[in-house]
């Protein structure tokens, strides 16, 4: 299997599927640079007291958003942390974000996209309310576009910068491997940026018997467009991309069997295709050792218990 998230992000999955007994290398195929604000970002933190909510696009974003904290200071508690799906909630407990305060769709949902986090959100009253956004330099609007809507006054910063990948001799030749031999090989995507940058790192190549498992539809269009033969859309999660991994290695190689050995998810529940998402339940019974998403705290909880803070209220966090 081949990994395609930054670098830091792919090295867990990679130890996790290793130790199910699959073989995982790590082309990263988005680089992570610094903000291209920092000081944008400081004002964030100074104001973020005010804030009715916070946005995390990503696992990314949380990560260098709270890893410019200013020392000493705290998550404020009328602040909610909102996550488009677990592992960005995850990302978010780890850097100390109380779990209360975190709002994202449940494990088992359908879908972990701006659509489903807001489907847990638009039932509260936004009017007159601010909220954050935190993403890199560029993002989908929608989420800020529904909110703005409900009468919230919304901005962004961006909290890192995505930069195209620039492998080295290890990853130019796994990547040359992968070209040559593309039915012994399953892609891993859970950005389209990273299929974009792909196709110019490998212009012309013909993707026509690559497989590739995708973590969201809009994700699996773009594999598809850029002419993957066979696409399969799975839920974020190592257990889930351990599940998929094992039985799509058990079909390629029939004497390999279950993959990632006892206690492995029923084959049927691993993959599905594209038109609908594994979700974490289905894989539940095949939980990798030592990785875990997490359960996330009931979004109508976190709702209902959190403070709003009035329009006006103070701009700075407390010391």
């Amino acid at each position: 299997m081949i990994l395609t998230r930054p670098a830091a992000q792919a090295a867990a999955a990679r130890e996790a599927l290793q130790r199910c007994g699959i073989e995982a290398h790590s082309l990263p195929l988005i680089d992570i640079g610094p903000p291209p604000d920092p000081a944008a970002l400081a004002r964030a933190w100074q104001e973020l007291a005010g804030d009715a909510l916070v946005f995390f696009a990503s696992a990314n974003a949380a990560g260098q958003f709270l890893a410019a904290r200013p020392a000493g200071r705290q998550w404020p508690a009328g602040t909610l942390a909102a996550a488009p799906g677990p592992g960005t909630a995850a990302a978010l407990r780890a850097a100390g974000v109380p779990a209360g305060q975190v709002v994202a769709p449940l494990d088992g949902s359908a879908n972990f996209d701006s659509e489903a986090l807001w489907a847990l959100l638009e039932p509260q009253p936004w009017s007159g309310r601010r909220v954050l956004l935190v993403r890199g330099e560029q993002g989908r609007e929608w989420l800020g576009e529904q909110l703005q809507a409900a009468g919230a006054t919304v901005r962004a910063v961006a909290a890192y910068r995505r930069l195209a990948p620039r492998p080295d001799d290890a990853g130019r030749a796994l990547l040359q491997r992968a070209l040559a031999r593309p039915r012994q090989w399953l892609w891993h995507f859970g950005s389209a940026e990273a299929l974009r940058n792909l196709q110019a790192l490998a212009p012309g190549a013909d993707w026509s018997a690559s497989r590739a498992l995708a973590t969201h539809p809009r994700i699996a269009e773009v594999a598809r467009a850029l002419g993957f033969g066979q696409v399969a859309v799975i839920a974020p999660g190592a257990a889930a991309l351990a599940a998929a991994a094992g039985l799509e290695a058990s079909d390629a190689d029939p004497d390999r069997g279950p993959g990632p050995g006892p206690g492995a998810a029923p084959a049927e529940a691993a993959v599905r295709p594209a038109s609908g998402a594994v979700t974490p339940a289905d894989a539940a019974s095949m939980r990798v050792p030592g990785v875990s998403d997490g359960a996330s705290v009931p979004a109508a909880r976190a709702l209902d218990a959190a403070p709003v803070p009035a329009p006006g209220a103070a701009d700075s966090a407390p010391g």
